[in-house]
């Protein structure tokens, strides 16, 4: 057994990240449109999704792509759940300010045209656009061999929300209740300590899998690859229309919806982008999937860290009041999405404590 693991010693630097984040929007210029014209930026805490104006609706902007994810597809030639990936880690991140996503474009490099992977890479394109609800507006293919290695996908997704509807965070008040969605499995998020775990100890994505996994298709998971390309879940639904119910007939209502959060890289520090100063207690956290489990034993990580760098098995967080928090928790598990109340919002400084292993969080 060696050191244990972090997700800064396989090469990726959260903190660093953010630095650099800060650094780049802080060259940036004002924009050239001004406040309250088509295309102005509209504020929005958390930086989830990008809002500009457009007359009686504000347009919503996100842009993402896969990341290392790709690399263990490329290594066993299976892109079938590529599409979804990139596609979830747009669209949920517009869900995150109430906008309802309608069109997605994609960006693929490659190092030289190849028919077969085109062809798996349209068809799980196709089956993002039907799970999202959106169309595929367009994209772009470019063959680099000068300057990619390996395939590269990426794509950017636009909504819509009107005027007034906006989630942001404001709203959010002390005593909410957190709804956790479940998430498929590690999502697109943490691959490169994935891969150094996998690295160290030279297991091959193709080996047989040292643990019970149930596939979100109810088959039996059999390799590595079969579980760390599970396809990142795609929440339009239930959140699209779950913001669209009414009081007289589901008992609750798009303004008793404070807060949505995707927790992708930063794990549980997402919850911080939400609000200025209220904190988070998670005392009853969804089930941790099975490979959460098995990285964390092989690659002796910490619990913070694990927190920090997954979703540990919660890939959306809705803050609701917990007045209605029953009803909107009865209503998502009878669409068929597994979710519980996790936790609470709490006036006690602007932390996220995970009570059941002690980990708390003040930084994004």
């Amino acid at each position: 057994m060696g050191e244990p693991m972090e997700y800064a010693s396989s090469g990726v630097d959260i903190e660093l990240e953010g630095k650099a984040v800060a650094s780049l929007i802080s060259s940036l210029g004002k924009s050239v449109r001004a406040p309250g014209t088509f295309g102005a930026p509209v504020p929005v805490p958390g930086g989830f999704g990008g809002l500009i104006e457009f007359g009686e609706y504000y347009l919503a902007l996100a842009t993402d792509g896969v990341g290392s994810k790709l690399q263990i597809a490329s290594e066993v030639n299976r892109f079938e759940s590529v599409g979804i990936d990139c596609m979830a880690m747009n669209v949920n991140d517009l869900l995150c300010v109430g906008a309802e996503p309608l069109a997605f474009v994609d960006y693929v490099a490659v190092p030289k045209p190849d028919p077969e992977f085109h062809k798996q890479l349209g068809a799980s394109l196709s089956e993002a656009c039907r799970l999202a609800r959106v169309t595929l507006a367009g994209g772009e293919t470019a063959s680099l061999p000068d300057i990619v290695n390996e395939v590269d996908v990426s794509g950017t997704a636009l909504g819509f929300v009107a005027k007034g509807q906006q989630i942001t965070g404001e709203f959010i008040l002390e005593d909410d209740v957190l709804i956790g969605l479940a998430s498929n499995g590690i999502h697109s998020n943490g691959y490169s300590l994935v891969r150094a775990v996998m690295k160290r100890y030279q297991h091959n994505y193709l080996d047989d899998l040292p643990f019970d996994r149930t596939l979100p298709n109810g088959q039996q998971a059999l390799s590595f690859a079969d579980v760390f390309l599970i396809p990142t879940s795609i929440y339009c639904d239930p959140i699209v229309d779950m913001l669209n119910c009414s009081k007289e007939i589901a008992g609750f209502e798009r303004s008793d919806v404070h807060g949505l959060c995707h927790i992708t890289g930063g794990g549980l520090t997402n919850l911080l982008r939400l609000h200025p100063t209220f904190g988070w207690t998670i005392d009853s956290p969804l089930p941790v999937h099975a490979e959460f489990d098995w990285l964390q034993q092989q690659g002796e990580i910490t619990d913070w860290e694990m927190y920090r760098t997954f979703n540990m098995g919660m890939g959306m967080v809705i803050v609701v009041s917990r007045t209605v928090a029953q009803d909107i928790l009865e209503w998502l598990n009878s669409r068929g999405h597994h979710a519980q109340i996790v936790g609470a919002v709490h006036n006690q400084g602007k932390q996220v404590t995970h009570l059941p292993t002690g980990s708390t969080y003040d930084a994004y």
